[in-house]
């Protein structure tokens, strides 16, 4: 799978890849902060997630992309797998600065697969600035950046799954432990295994899990700042339960699922809304 480069001297210049596509660090150079907003409202911070001990994989890519195209679902099959940036990996989208918003938000959709998508970053939220810092020479072009702030590999390619991007981490001395995106927030086990699928979702999803016995079930979707947008009671009965959640009235983004028992809320799931 070849990328695409920026220029035709850039042809000419450099034959097969190489660990070197971001052209505005070396590889263990301090790479600058960069504060951007994503397609759906929410604010990244570099160093405030590396401050966190979290590493930082960076995509750079443009809607119109082929090869990008081809890769965005892998990217967010990882982003998935190490809980969607609620573990040791950040995962973030970075358009080049060609495409707004919504451009950003149709190539998610179309091209961006069945797990959990990453945050996208669009020319409208400041990607275009961190494109130019970093300067990739072809997209996409996939780096990793350490929790010291330093760039551990510039050019993690060629992509074919995930396995690759977990070849860059260890080569980086990083090992970063697999997560689910659905993150308990009480020790009780009277409810487990919450998964939804598929996710993202269109106008409907399909929210599973299991109960040690029967209970009401309050089901809460709220944004990612904290507003509720829909609830829902069911009567949870032993073993497993299917509910189906209507998303047609939610506009496109990233929300949360709660679910509660006895005003005790047991386990929430990321969700994400993509029409």
């Amino acid at each position: 799978m070849k990328r695409i480069l920026l220029s035709i001297s850039l042809c000419l210049g450099f034959g097969a890849a190489t660990n070197a596509q971001i052209q505005g660090y070396t590889v263990g150079q301090t790479v600058s902060n960069f504060t951007v907003t994503d397609i759906d409202g929410n604010q990244h911070d570099l160093y405030s997630y590396t401050s966190q001990g979290k590493w930082v994989v960076l995509d750079f890519f443009f809607d119109t992309c082929p090869p990008c195209q081809s890769t965005t679902p892998i990217f967010n099959e990882m982003h998935e797998k190490y809980g969607c940036n609620a573990g040791d990996v950040v995962c973030i989208s970075m358009n080049n600065g060609t495409d707004n918003d919504a451009q950003v938000a149709a190539f998610e959709s179309t091209y961006g697969g069945s797990f959990s998508h990453a945050p996208a970053i669009s020319n409208d939220g400041g990607a275009g600035a961190v494109d130019t810092d970093f300067n990739p020479s072809q997209y996409p072009t996939y780096c990793l950046i350490g929790a010291d702030n330093t760039l551990k590999n510039a050019d993690i390619w060629p992509i074919s799954s995930v396995g690759d991007f977990e070849t860059a981490f260890s080569g980086a001395g990083f090992s970063p432990s697999p997560m689910s995106c659905a993150v308990s927030v009480n020790e009780v086990t009277g409810l487990s295994d919450i998964k939804v699928f598929p996710n993202p979702a269109n106008d409907q999803a399909t929210l599973n899990f299991s109960m040690e016995e029967g209970n009401e079930v309050v089901i809460t979707i709220t944004n990612l700042l904290g507003a509720q947008v829909d609830q829902i009671t069911v009567s949870g009965t032993t073993g497993q339960n299917t509910v189906n959640l209507n998303t047609s009235a939610l506009a496109n983004g990233q929300y949360m699922i709660q679910c509660a028992v006895d005003s005790k809320v047991l386990a929430t799931q990321k969700l994400s809304v993509i029409k």
